[in-house]
């Protein structure tokens, strides 16, 4: 998703940091309710996490008096998970017994970067996590420290529930199956669950559209080893002056020589997530490769899929999707 989020580390812990009291960052959804964001840190953490969603989110930024962000901002406020997890993760595109459709492309996307060895260290940041996780999937056998990150309160509570194996849980067994399938490690995908689990040390709130993204005295080790975003920069964005922007945003959040693996829309205008309609500025791939070269990135890997009518189910007008993994130089 658009906005973002992050914590505090421990073994087996997930601190959720929330934004400060009356406060409004860019695209989507007011600050966090104090009261809420407390009753959920209250909570114990098990086996290591608690919680965010599928497009990025604010970290104590300032009010924004951009239009356009606001507006966005707004929009996000009617944001469902669970409604946007039913149009995109269940079936039909959650089906992923067909290896042509976009889920199983995905997740080899992901797993076959990760088996290159390149993208490894110790931290890694995933940029508005929205209410999912199979991004990480692959990555955690990589990195001991995850922070995950949105925007949304809602999101990051989505989140909590699965980290703390909580009832009511949206269920990923189906995509850590596929992953431990694809991986061929020989692994169990409650195994692959337990890792990631234990190495989410925190989800924080995150706004991509300030200078600093995760706000002043951010709670995550910073700069990170690696980046992971999916659908996020291009689904909070007004128009690709703040796609870009944003995206050099991020960019500040990792090391030089670290990498990015960016995953999003192509020419999508909008989505559904519940009774919100929200809106998107549609890229190109073409678009999305000056965008890194502009932040200072080396395009290591740029692929691309076309949306089979299929699962052109009415949730939205996406035409395909991208995976790109990008190196950031050094000097950057």
């Amino acid at each position: 998703m658009g906005l973002g989020r992050r914590g505090a580390r421990g073994p087996g812990r997930l601190i959720t940091q929330p934004p400060p009291p009356q406060r409004r960052g860019r695209g989507g959804g007011p600050a966090v309710d104090n009261k809420a964001t407390k009753r959920a840190a209250d909570r114990p953490a098990h086996g290591g996490s608690m919680s965010t969603a599928d497009r990025s989110h604010a970290a104590g930024a300032a009010p924004d008096s951009d239009p356009g962000r606001m507006a966005v901002a707004s929009t996000y406020q009617r944001f469902e998970p669970r409604a946007y997890l039913r149009n995109n993760y269940a079936p039909p595109r959650g089906d992923l017994s067909n290896p042509d459709g976009v889920g199983p492309w995905k997740l080899r996307c992901l797993a076959q970067t990760f088996a290159t060895g390149e993208v490894s260290g110790r931290t890694l940041i995933d940029i508005g996590s929205g209410p999912t996780i199979y991004q990480l999937l692959s990555a955690c056998a990589h990195f001991e420290d995850i922070t995950m990150t949105d925007f949304l309160e809602a999101n990051r509570q989505e989140l909590g529930l699965w980290l703390r194996e909580e009832p009511g849980a949206f269920d990923w067994s189906v995509y850590s199956q596929h992953v431990c399938l694809i991986e061929g490690k020989g692994e169990s995908w409650q195994e692959k669950e337990r890792q990631l689990r234990a190495r989410v040390k925190r989800v924080l709130p995150i706004d991509v559209h300030q200078s600093q993204p995760l706000g002043a005295g951010s709670l995550a080790p910073l700069p990170a080893d690696a980046l992971v975003s999916a659908f996020c920069l291009e689904a909070v964005s007004p128009d690709l002056v703040s796609f870009q922007r944003a995206l050099d945003h991020i960019t500040t959040l990792l090391r030089p020589g670290g990498h990015l693996l960016l995953i999003g829309a192509l020419e999508e205008s909008w989505y559904l997530a519940g009774e919100a309609r929200l809106a998107v500025v549609p890229v190109c791939e073409e678009e999305v490769r000056e965008a890194l070269e502009h932040s200072g990135y080396e395009v290591r890997d740029l692929r691309t899929y076309t949306m089979p009518a299929r699962l052109q189910t009415g949730v939205d007008d996406v035409k395909g999707i991208f995976f790109t993994w990008a190196q950031k130089k050094v000097g950057v």
